[in-house]
């Protein structure tokens, strides 16, 4: 699938960034036969795919479920109001406005829902893994492919002012379930439509996670960050957490004991479309849903209803009903791929 050419001659277009001794010509001809896959093409999936491709990168597969929206304009650098208009799906409309950027670098889009099922297709003959999705559980999956795979990821998420990233090496490094060893229960952590998110923050978050990845794919995995870096624009603060000696602090069910939950489908939701009632249920499983905490969170956002059994949102054009056990209706569609984005953008991982 990916049989793109060794480059006889770099192009001039390529001259500042090879002045550059730790790149030079090498690390340049190694970017031109390199592969990257970026998961999500949102906000740090755009960024992430412009730099890349900007710098070089032989091909880039962009998977995404989504179609652009107006509200992703002030930070979804890609795209702009005729997407919008055309109700383009953001990894068509990214691979066209790529294509005019660079035209010697393969494009592939493709418009699915990562799951199980498909995500170690996606994997095929790239070198790295980018991570540009607004979900934990995702990142979860994406965690368990790379690690069974050997493919390295960087991982990547920002909400509000603040953002953080790290790169993850199999074999060398920790991973995030070294980092992370459960993902966070559904609706306890803030997304970008319960509490904003700030433009400049996803920049910076992707210009990291873009350089890990060069580095990478230009042959200089000895420069790679063996840290956890955390921005905060608002408050002027950026931490590191020392992540050298994670893989050996911890007992990792996916690094030490090659368990892959999430890629087998024992963690993670699952989707069934409800017939006649444009309707798709979610599951969580094994994580149940604190319609507590929940109840108070999404106030804002739409009309909330409450009792002992659920909790119901109306917002938009759909009406979310959540159970304690960890399932969701959602009303309004009959497309599980919608279904799992209405669900990110108001309950989260």
């Amino acid at each position: 699938m990916f049989d793109a050419p060794t480059p006889s001659n770099i192009p001039p277009r390529y001259a500042r960034q090879m002045r550059y001794a730790n790149l030079g010509e090498e690390g340049q001809r190694r970017l031109g036969t390199s592969r990257a896959l970026i998961c999500g093409c949102g906000a740090l999936g755009s960024f992430l795919a412009n730099i890349l491709v900007r710098a070089g990168v032989g091909k880039v597969r962009l998977v995404d479920r989504d179609f652009v929206e107006l509200s992703n304009l002030h930070r979804q650098t890609l795209f702009d109001e005729d997407d919008v208009a055309a109700g383009l799906p953001k990894a068509v409309a990214a691979a066209e406005k790529l294509r005019k950027i660079n035209s010697t670098v393969e494009i592939e889009p493709v418009v699915a829902d990562i799951g199980p099922e498909n995500i170690e297709s996606f994997c095929v003959g790239v070198d790295a893994i980018l991570d540009g999705t607004d979900n934990f559980e995702t990142r979860y999956l994406i965690n368990d492919a790379a690690v069974h795979l050997g493919l390295p990821w960087v991982y990547g998420g920002c909400v509000g002012s603040e953002g953080q990233t790290m790169t993850i090496l199999p074999g060398e490094t920790g991973c995030l379930r070294c980092l992370l060893p459960e993902c966070p229960p559904p609706g306890s952590t803030p997304t970008c439509d319960t509490v904003g998110v700030l433009s400049p923050i996803v920049g910076v978050i992707a210009s990291i996670q873009a350089q890990e990845a060069i580095k990478i794919l230009s042959g200089n995995r000895a420069a790679v960050s063996w840290w956890l870096t955390v921005v905060d624009l608002w408050e002027n603060r950026i931490s590191e957490l020392d992540v050298r000696d994670l893989r050996e602090r911890n007992d990792c069910p996916a690094c030490k004991h090659r368990q892959f939950a999430w890629l087998s489908g024992r963690q993670g939701s699952r989707a069934a479309v409800l017939c006649g009632r444009n309707a798709v249920q979610l599951t969580q499983v094994g994580r149940a849903a604190p319609l507590d905490d929940l109840a108070s969170r999404l106030s804002g956002l739409g009309q909330v209803t409450r009792n002992p059994y659920l909790l119901r949102l109306k917002v938009e054009d759909f009406e979310l009903t959540l159970f304690p056990d960890g399932r969701t209706i959602i009303h309004g569609t009959d497309d599980p791929a919608v279904a799992r984005t209405v669900y990110a953008k108001y309950v989260g991982s």
